[in-house]
């Protein structure tokens, strides 16, 4: 974000933060982002980054009880195209509540930045701006699994492909230029009742793990919409973290 007086960041805080919970009490307490989605338990498996991206949370082998939350955007009908979100919530971590929140977009280096529509829930997930890991940029990803059934196109066949088949996706890290490395996977497991759906709410950028810090003025944009979201539903940043869950 530009340099400018603690007073001035504190105001416009209030207004972005302000304007996103207006908004999202127009849907009557439904998120503001990402609001039409299923969410899932899930089984997290780190296997340790290679080479390490200075985040411990991923360079060191572990298993965590996760949930997972994927989600249509707009959101348009059925099997329209959209915008697709991932987000997965770590329990059991030892530093609370880790959220990391990735969104359809292209594999390539160029494509990275880029949040691209597509109808189909399996294919690449991006963080789509990149991350400070101690000096340098790190690009966090969700990749399809070859090996692993399919997500299906809508919400409606989403649901019908998990439970007993137990999708996979791969876990990634990646700089600017070079290919993704993967860093572990996450498997779906039961899905979870409309209510606890709701009741889910993440921080992107407060709850990232040690070691991996959000910068720039869309981070910041994105931390105060997400904050004014959660504040007009009723939710905290901990929202769901008694049954592990996501967005």
């Amino acid at each position: 974000m530009p340099t400018v007086s603690p007073a001035s960041a504190a105001g416009a805080a209030v207004v972005v933060a302000g304007a996103a919970a207006a908004l999202t009490r127009l849907r009557r307490t439904r998120r503001l982002l990402h609001p039409a989605g299923r969410s899932f338990t899930a089984d997290v498996l780190i296997w340790g980054a290679v080479p390490p991206t200075g985040v411990p949370l991923l360079d060191r082998p572990g298993r965590y009880r996760g949930t997972v939350r994927l989600s249509k955007g707009t959101p348009t009908p059925g099997a329209w195209p959209d915008l697709l979100g991932l987000a997965v919530r770590l329990h059991d971590t030892g530093d609370g509540p880790v959220d990391l929140l990735v969104s359809s977009s292209g594999a390539p280096p160029v494509l990275r930045n880029l949040p691209l529509p597509r109808r189909r829930f399996t294919g690449t997930y991006t963080t789509i701006m990149p991350f400070r890991a101690e000096a340098r940029r790190v690009w966090l990803a969700a990749l399809a699994d070859p090996e692993s059934p399919e997500l299906g196109r809508g919400l409606a066949e989403l649901t019908a492909v998990t439970g007993a088949r137990r999708p996979r996706l791969v876990l990634a890290a990646g700089s600017a230029v070079g290919p993704w490395h993967p860093v572990g996977q996450v498997t779906l497991g039961d899905r979870l009742d409309e209510r606890a759906d709701r009741a889910l709410a993440f921080d992107p950028i407060g709850n990232l793990p040690p070691g991996l810090r959000a910068v720039g003025l869309l981070a910041w944009l994105r931390e105060q919409t997400y904050r004014g979201s959660r504040r007009a539903r009723g939710a905290s940043a901990q929202s769901g973290g008694s049954i592990g869950v996501t967005v």
